[in-house]
């Protein structure tokens, strides 16, 4: 049997009781980025939040551009909400692989989703924000770094004390889950109550040492040829909303120029790279209606033609795409409850695929049951969850630290 890697990051983190605490945090991931102010009050929260798009030629230019980008909308935000020269703390999630030095410090171990902003590999992030902040005049204290799986899992675990795995499923896809410390090897911590810590898995990252290579199909190899980061993250790219629609593509691609689609005609837009959106992917498995209009849209707008023979073949690809991940991500979720052994327990969930795709959730509650039919698996959605959660782990902190 193949030896398969699995990185896995320990987030070091305490849990204690919560009190009253007002926090910023703020949330980069995909080409969206949000800020939030948090109020924590005798075990309730209050959210006010801002979504910030971050362009591409940000994402791919400095590190340095990219952080003052960020600083400078912690800014505008903190001048709306009023609290312009106030410190405050702030619970950073960072939705990439790191390797966590501490609870405020964390190192960028490689870009995913089509970021690739230089100077920030092997880098301490908080360091980078901070250092922007501080060239923007602006008055935060760093006080988490949190990944947006494990800002999940506390933000559920707060609602739900059954909520032991955190998972992802949007742009990109990565899980965690509580674990014993008697398991965990490279463990030099606290060894008291309560025994237990989070694992960060980047499961993005499974199979990048070939252990998947079985399962994975041509239009996978044509799909990671056109990424940034070719031959990494390759469990990612079957699953991830920013890869399905691209996947969807390649096959509709394949059929038409093998004359099984369209009548051969193969037009110009359909041979563009990522023409087909995964947002396409979502709104045609949407559409329940009998004539697929919803297809036929999407269909002219490639300058494709659209009988209904057309639709109901480009309806099944995206079907057939849509299970596969479902699938994937359920099998990953899988070995994870069979780890841990336990008979109920709860997932917490967060990301826009998982959110707003009519397929998926009822899709991993069946396969699920047929993987573990011994475990009761509830699955809870996280609203803002990844950011809720960054807040507590800092309001923890902050009451841990004082300040």
């Amino acid at each position: 049997m193949a030896q398969v890697i699995l990185s896995n990051f320990t987030l070091f983190a305490d849990e204690k009781e919560i009190q009253k605490w007002r926090l910023f945090c703020t949330r980069p991931r995909g080409s969206n980025f949000r800020v939030l102010l948090v109020k924590l009050r005798d075990g309730n929260v209050e959210m006010k939040s801002k979504v910030y798009k971050i362009a591409t030629e940000i994402m791919t230019g400095t590190g340095e551009n990219l952080f003052n980008y960020i600083a400078d909308c912690l800014a505008e935000f903190k001048k709306e909400q009023g609290l312009e020269g106030k410190d405050l703390p702030l619970g950073f999630t960072f939705s990439f692989p790191c390797r966590q030095n501490g609870l405020n410090s964390a190192s960028l171990v490689t870009w995913t989703k089509g970021f690739s902003a230089t100077g920030v590999v092997d880098q301490d992030v908080a360091k980078l924000l901070s250092e922007a902040c501080k060239r923007r005049n602006v008055n935060l204290d760093i006080i988490a770094v949190v990944n947006d799986t494990t800002g999940t899992l506390m933000s559920c675990a707060h609602a739900d004390s059954n909520c032991y795995v955190g998972l992802i499923i949007g742009t990109g896809t990565n899980a965690c889950y509580m674990e014993a410390l008697d398991e965990v090897e490279l463990w030099n911590g606290d060894k008291g109550e309560p025994k237990q810590t989070i694992i960060n898995m980047e499961w993005g990252a499974f199979g990048d040492d070939g252990s998947i290579e079985d399962i994975r199909t041509d239009f996978d190899r044509e799909l990671d040829k056109i990424t940034l980061n070719q031959g990494k993250q390759l469990y990612e790219k079957m699953i991830s909303g920013m890869y399905l629609g691209e996947i969807s593509r390649q096959a509709i691609l394949k059929l038409a120029k093998e004359k099984l689609l369209f009548n051969g005609v193969v037009s110009a837009e359909l041979q563009k790279p990522w023409a087909f959106e995964s947002k396409f992917l979502t709104d045609i498995e949407k559409d329940v209606s009998t004539d697929g209009l919803v297809c036929r849209e999407i269909l002219r707008q490639l300058n494709c033609r659209d009988t209904m023979e057309d639709v109901t073949v480009v309806r099944a690809i995206c079907s057939a795409v849509s299970t596969r991940a479902a699938k994937l991500v359920t099998a990953g979720l899988a070995a994870v409850i069979k780890k841990m052994g336990r008979k109920t327990l709860t997932i917490g969930v967060d990301g826009s695929l998982y959110k707003y795709h009519p397929r998926f959730h009822p899709l991993m509650d069946t396969f699920t049951r047929e993987l573990v039919p011994e475990a009761r698996v509830k699955y809870m959605l996280s609203e803002d969850g990844s950011g809720k959660g960054a807040a507590l782990i800092a309001a923890v902190a902050v009451r841990l630290t004082g300040k």
